[in-house]
């Protein structure tokens, strides 16, 4: 039965029932549209019309509604700045993995600042876009900090970058910059007061890290300074860092080496006496790009101990007068290292921005090979681990060997842990050799895997690729999954194998020791699949969609740490033959055996609001025959056992299919992803209410799981929208 409540846009402003869950709202904004139980389905009663509510421009993009990340460019904009419901969109799904060694350690660290014509390109749409070409980045195991750069004031990481690098266990940081004879007036309002101006100011830069979930910020002030602005910058950077570590662990302040102590501007291409005051206030100091080895020697004094916080900037495009950079970058990383500081790589995009677009990724990889000896990597240190290599780009969209979707798309949330890309040489002569790049040709799950590709000279016996380090403590019982394929017709065998490290006395069951002097390990197929674990190893073992493959293993293992991942490729028993292979690989799983057995919270209090309609086309008489339907659907979830959010509809009876059809009620139209728990609806087609009809439309909220097995359709959120069309 339908509970009393508003149903038309007069009524919504005599009542205002009350809404379980809502959302907060800003003053002047409409409440949700009355929700009415209905078998666990929240139904919302809408009247069509198309004189919608403004939407508040900051938050959206002007010509589709999207969602997007944006920025601030006024110190007004800033110090105004309050949360609200419409910043959750850009809200990272959560804090950096766990990783080893932490950041904190002084082994020397790896920077990369990306500036990329100006920022917020298509990485700004927030719930992905249609870009045929993005720029991608993928050596996430190569570097500790990510530093998103624009010439905006405040700028804001476009949240698909921090859930991308968070994955990774990387470091995020946005810019607070000034420039120019602006960028002086705006350092004279808040740095040359008392305290409370630059403390108003640094307050809302920690409150913006800590509600967006990234890791704080690099200050650069490249504009000249007052003898009394200047005097409060150590005082600034100081209550910036002190309160960034209270309430965003990890936080990070970095100062870029611009203004000096007297309140020039002037680059000095190194810590000095000149700048050091700054270095002292705060976490850490980015130089600028001229340098040459006499500076970096120099700058050892003044480092004292903290040598890992000197990021020593490489401007990878080469202006001016640089060691190394472009193809020639590996040279400024060599002195660097040499003299153990850590690098700050600017602007690395240069493969993208100068170069052929079709050669991209041949170029990438190219880049950072050229730099990989240089480059300490990190290990994740969590399970779940699960990663389909899916680049956050495609081609297509492929579930579980499925296609879902033609068409290219560029959602950069989505992508999920890389490997480490190598070339590794088998032979001096070069007859043997395994290479792994990207692959956008075919996916298991995504829109891409990972191509292994290689030659095993008959001299050489199992060839074994590091894909991944890791460093966790392994819980006693844990499940592994390796998804692959192989192209043409290759005879190698495929296998998934691990190291083991020693956590106090580490006992192994379940596997096969490679080597006795080594802790590399084989792990044994899994041969009868736990019955309660049905819903994660269902397809174990079995040919699946597309020529797949999937094995299951199962690991005993007790005081051990798991190490690294790599998978083999060996000649059948017996074989003398060189042996050539072509092997895909479309996901790796190591899980907890325990977690596979926990519930999962329910999708709960789905709402629906923020609802536009646009008429498509019209029938004789003037009435639309087809809408396109926006609008915002928010729900309670907990975020952190969860992948992602997929997001369907069902067009209902009433208003018929956009379709030309109802679909049955098994067939859920994908709308797309969510890492947050609310999604903007864009522009769908529905079919318009008849006359004295209600037309319907169902949207489902599918939670993915970190572990990757199926949650049936009966634990989805739900919620209906019933609209017709007004009364003559």
């Amino acid at each position: 039965m339908e509970a009393p409540g508003p149903v038309t846009r007069a009524a919504a402003r005599k009542r205002a029932p009350t809404i379980p869950e809502e959302p907060e709202r800003r003053p002047g904004q409409r409440r949700p549209r009355r929700r009415i139980e209905e078998q666990e389905e929240a139904v919302f009663r809408e009247v069509v019309s198309f004189t919608p509510e403004p939407l508040p421009a900051r938050y959206y993009d002007k010509d589709t509604t999207k969602p997007v990340s944006f920025y601030f460019s006024s110190l007004e904009e800033l110090l105004a700045w309050t949360p609200d419901v419409e910043d959750s969109f850009n809200v990272a799904l959560e804090p950096s993995e766990c990783r080893q060694p932490p950041l904190s350690s002084q082994r020397p660290r790896t920077l990369l600042c990306h500036d990329m014509m100006g920022g917020y390109l298509d990485d700004k749409f927030i719930q992905g876009s249609a870009a045929r070409s993005p720029y991608c980045f993928y050596h996430w195991q190569c570097i500790d900090i990510f530093v998103y750069f624009s010439h905006h004031t405040v700028t804001i990481p476009p949240v698909g970058w921090t859930n991308a690098a968070h994955r990774h266990g990387v470091c995020v940081l946005g810019t607070f910059i000034t420039e120019w004879k602006d960028g002086a007036q705006l350092c004279e309002a808040f740095l040359a007061g008392d305290e409370r101006s630059y403390r108003a100011v640094a307050d809302q830069l920690v409150l913006i890290a800590q509600f967006f979930r990234f890791d704080g910020w690099l200050v650069n002030i490249e504009n000249s300074l007052s003898p009394a602005a200047v005097g409060n910058v150590p005082h600034f950077l100081r209550y910036l860092s002190a309160q960034l570590h209270q309430r965003v662990p990890g936080g990070l302040v970095l100062w870029y080496d611009s203004v000096v102590s007297s309140g020039q501007l002037k680059w000095q291409d190194e810590l000095n006496q000149h700048n050091r005051v700054f270095f002292d206030a705060c976490d850490g100091f980015f130089t600028n790009y001229n340098w040459r080895e006499e500076h970096l020697e120099r700058m050892r004094g003044p480092a004292g101990g903290r040598r890992a916080d000197v990021y020593v900037g490489v401007d990878v495009f080469a202006r001016s007068r640089v060691v190394g950079g472009q193809f020639d970058t590996h040279k400024s990383l060599e002195l660097i290292r040499k003299h153990g500081f850590s690098a700050a790589l600017f602007a690395p995009g240069w493969v993208y921005e100068c170069l052929e677009k079709k050669d991209f990724f041949q170029n990438q990889d190219k880049f950072w090979a050229l730099l990989e000896r240089y480059l300490p990597t990190h290990s994740i240190c969590s399970l779940p681990f699960v990663t389909s290599f899916c680049l956050g780009m495609g081609t297509r969209r492929v579930r579980y060997g499925q296609e879902e979707a033609v068409g290219p798309w560029y959602h950069p949330s989505a992508q999920e842990i890389q490997p480490l890309f190598a070339e590794h040489r088998l032979e001096e002569d070069g007859r043997g050799w395994v290479r792994t790049s990207c692959c956008l040709a075919d996916a298991w799950h995504g829109g891409s895997s990972l191509l292994i590709r290689g030659v095993i000279p008959p001299e050489v016996g199992p060839v074994a690729v590091r894909l991944f380090s890791l460093h966790v403590p392994v819980p006693p019982k844990i499940f592994l999954s390796l998804v692959y394929k192989l192209e043409g017709p290759s005879a190698v065998e495929v296998a998934l194998e691990l190291t083991t490290g020693d956590a106090g006395s580490c006992h192994v069951g379940g596997l096969w020791t490679l080597d006795e002097t080594s802790s590399r390990h084989s792990p044994r197929p899994l041969r009868v699949p736990p019955t309660k674990l049905a819903r994660w190893v269902g397809r174990c073992g079995q040919q699946l969609h597309g020529g797949w493959v999937q094995r299951c293993y199962e690991v005993n293992l007790r005081g051990c740490l798991l190490g690294d991942l790599l998978v083999s490729f060996a000649r059948p028993a017996g074989s003398r033959e060189e042996a050539s292979f072509v092997c895909r690989l479309g996901e790796i799983q190591v899980v907890d055996a325990d977690s596979l057995l926990r519930p999962l919270p329910r999708v709960q209090a789905v709402t629906v609001s923020r609802v536009r309609w646009q008429s498509e086309e019209e029938e004789e008489g003037g009435a639309p025959a087809r809408l396109r339907l926006s609008c915002t659907l928010h729900w309670s979830y907990l975020l952190s056992p969860i992948r992602c959010f997929r997001i369907h509809c069902l067009p209902g009876s009433g208003g018929g299919s956009p379709h030309g059809g109802p679909p049955g009620p098994d067939k859920p139209v994908l709308l797309g992803l969510a890492f947050v728990n609310q999604y903007r609806v864009v522009e769908l087609p529905v079919a318009a209410a008849g006359p004295g009809r209600d037309g319907r439309v169902h949207f489902l909220v599918e939670p993915v799981p970190k572990e990757g097995f199926l949650v049936p359709q009966a634990e989805w959120g739900r919620a209906a929208l019933l609209y017709s069309l007004p009364q003559l």
